[in-house]
């Protein structure tokens, strides 16, 4: 395999997989039949750029580089972190109480999360509300952001 087909096969995976290790993108590279060291991973994740942003299931992941300005940063994260108060969900709706005058920024960081489950959300003053696809949907991404 040359450096560009296994450059190419690290992107598709880092797209369909939540990789948080170098280790695991190792592995599912062994499993798909691709025999490479962890230091030619290393060499390749720099090329491409990978950064880690927020996961779905996994508190952090590799993302490549031409999408990682729309993804939410640790400072983002630690924004959300220091203004949100509390969270519930009621069925399909979460509802975030933030201090005063900074829902739309709990909000712009959970857009940018980029929650497959999320129909939208909306920013008052100190409440945003997040609606999610589903119950379970509501209870998943909850747990993320309370993990984050």
């Amino acid at each position: 395999m040359t450096k560009k087909e296994r450059l190419l096969v690290i992107k598709t995976l880092i797209e369909n997989y939540e990789i948080s290790t170098q280790e695991e993108l190792t592995q599912l590279l062994t499993e798909k039949g691709y025999n490479v060291s962890q230091s030619t991973i290393s060499r390749d994740m720099n090329e491409l750029g990978l950064t880690k942003v927020a996961g779905l299931e996994k508190k952090f992941k590799y993302a490549c580089a031409d999408i990682r300005e729309q993804e939410v940063t640790p400072q983002m994260i630690s924004l959300f972190n220091q203004v949100t108060l509390s969270m519930e969900n009621a069925n399909n709706l979460i509802v975030i109480k933030t201090l005063a005058g900074n829902a739309g920024t709990a909000g712009m960081v959970i857009d940018q999360m980029h929650f497959k489950c999320v129909l939208g959300t909306v920013a008052g003053d100190d409440t945003l509300l997040v609606i999610a696809k589903s119950n379970s949907d509501a209870e998943m991404i909850l747990r993320v952001l309370r993990n984050i």
